[in-house]
């Protein structure tokens, strides 16, 4: 599962997810990707099952680049204990992502079987996404 080997605070306060991806909303290393439309955490275990969903379907060929890193630390408190007496211990790890935030991206296999597999990865994902070809792609190279 991903999360950071430390941290430096254990606990960190939620914050807002308002507007659209900044950073990290452009086809940089390969020549496919899927695209956030809405806005959510994702745990370390949503991007382990979609990892594993692409790699199965491209049967290890070709190469996939992550681009999102759970280093979010989120808490959450026992079962039915009241309110007060402090933040809860630590849970596990998300990403917060934005509209237009590239997720994973894929290089090295045909247009069908990149667009395949990453529909498989967009299914084990909280969010809606879209595939995306990098703008200088040409689609009748393969």
């Amino acid at each position: 599962m991903l999360q950071p080997k430390k941290t430096k605070y254990r606990r960190q306060q939620k914050g807002r997810m308002k507007g659209n991806a900044q950073r990290g909303n452009q086809i940089v290393f390969g020549s496919f990707a899927i695209k956030a439309l809405e806005s959510h955490w994702i745990t370390g275990r949503q991007i382990e099952a979609a990892r594993i969903a692409v790699t199965r379907k491209m049967q290890r060929q070709g190469q996939i680049w992550i681009r999102v890193f759970p280093d979010k630390p989120i808490t959450k408190k026992p079962a039915e204990v009241r309110m007060g007496k402090g933040k809860g211990a630590p849970e596990g790890f998300v990403v917060p992502v934005t509209p237009g935030r590239i997720i994973i991206e894929s290089e090295g296999v045909p247009l069908q079987l990149a667009k395949e597999s990453l529909r498989l990865a967009a299914q084990k994902l909280p969010i809606k996404t879209k595939f995306v070809v990098r703008y200088d792609y040409d689609i009748n190279e393969k």
